[in-house]
């Protein structure tokens, strides 16, 4: 690989490297280049707003955009890199789903049979399916709802705590569904925390071993792990920082967790370099077969103007110059993330944000995806001043709405 321009410092604490040419996507059509300079304001909106850093990694083909603002560190003052390992909370969503879809392509699953067939103990309406548990169509109430109610406090209780699935499970059920099995689209951790459970209790086997066998291995992710109830992330990292829900109040270093409230629906640990990678490799058929790919990528509208839905385990964004993208979003304590590609695999973008209970530092870096795939036609993020203090949800406690 020719190394065209690397580690070439800009403006501010803002670094970015472009390594080879930028190649045709796969169907003959050439996306525009990716607007860089886009997504450094986007990064330095994101610190205006409260993010201690953020970084950006494109890649296509022999191509890597490296863009990154801030600290990885706050007491170090070490500086973001986008080598670094940061926990991807909900993007572990489509590693479950992954492993489950495998399962069912080797006969062993049936997505349209109760879940219940599958359960050592069962959920309390028979009617759920596992399809419905994939599409966020059960109607199990989220337990993270009441957990995380307070940010702070509830994130202390739990922060050291390990759970069994079931633990959670009966969290969830002791509240009545949020709907009729499969009636409405209803995003819920609890999901895909029975979907754990579901995988453990069919195979024997436990789903640390399961996402390293069939995905992290074959795809030689060798910054991905798993490694519930163990609290740290290993080597290079970016540290994590927790709004206070009272926002005159510091962050709150919420790096060492367990994340056991989350297990399967939340505690995988990447970087940003293998989420694309693992991304582009699902899409262009690397981990599936063709038929349970196209139900992952079979998607339904869950916003009013349609520029967003869910499939299995996957969301797509319809991005404003028309380029559909796939991948998932991430919430856990103390870091969002956006892990997109396009549909045939060529381009994939990761963003991270070192900080969570932040709707507005969430928002805005979302239009990191707009100038990687859109570049200087996509919609640009609004300046940090602009953004208003309306109400937000999010993975965690995805019904309850912060000022």
């Amino acid at each position: 690989m020719r190394i065209h321009d690397v580690s070439m410092m800009l403006a501010g604490s803002t670094l970015i490297a472009a390594l080879g040419a930028a190649p045709a996507v796969a169907d003959g059509t050439t996306l525009p280049s990716p607007d860089i300079a886009a997504v450094r304001s986007v990064q330095k909106s994101a610190l205006a707003l409260g993010a201690p850093g953020a970084l950006t990694r494109i890649d296509e083909g022999a191509t890597s955009y490296r863009i990154v603002t801030g600290e990885a560190d706050t007491a170090t003052h070490a500086r973001m890199d986008t080598g670094r390992r940061f926990r991807v909370g909900s993007v572990s969503k489509t590693f479950t789903t992954v492993v489950l879809m495998q399962l069912a392509a080797e006969g062993r699953v049936d997505l349209d049979a109760p879940a219940n067939t599958y359960l050592p103990d069962p959920l309390p309406d028979d009617r759920i399916t596992v399809r419905h548990l994939l599409s966020h169509r059960s109607g199990l109430y989220d337990y993270t709802n009441d957990m995380f109610y307070y940010t702070v406090p509830g994130f202390e209780a739990v922060r050291n705590k390990v759970f069994s699935y079931q633990d959670l499970i009966d969290l969830s059920t002791a509240r009545p569904l949020n709907n009729a099995p499969g009636a409405a689209y209803s995003y819920s951790n609890t999901n895909f925390v029975v979907l754990g459970q579901l995988i453990e209790n069919i195979t024997g086997t436990p789903m640390a071993a399961h996402y390293q066998q069939r995905i992290f291995g074959p795809l030689r992710l060798r910054n991905t792990s798993y490694v519930h109830p163990q609290t740290a992330i290993s080597g290079s990292h970016a540290r994590g920082y927790l709004r206070q829900d009272d926002t005159t109040l510091p962050l709150v270093d919420s790096t060492e967790q367990t994340v056991s409230w989350a297990q399967s629906a939340g505690a995988v640990i990447s970087n940003a370099a293998d989420l694309n990678r693992f991304f582009s490799a699902l899409v262009s058929g690397k981990l599936l077969p063709h038929e349970q790919l196209e139900q992952m990528m079979t998607m339904v509208p869950v916003n009013a103007d349609g520029s967003q839905s869910y499939g299995l385990g996957l969301r797509a964004r319809k991005l404003s110059c028309g380029t559909t993208v796939y991948g998932h979003t991430g919430t856990v304590q103390g870091y969002y993330t956006y892990a997109f590609t396009t549909t045939d695999g060529n381009r994939s973008m990761t963003s991270l944000a070192n900080t969570s209970n932040n709707g507005n530092v969430n928002a805005t870096l979302g239009a990191t995806l707009e100038a990687a795939f859109c570049g200087s036609n996509g919609a640009k993020a609004m300046p940090a001043d602009e953004y208003d203090a309306a109400g937000f949800a999010e993975d965690i406690a995805p019904q309850v709405v912060r000022p």
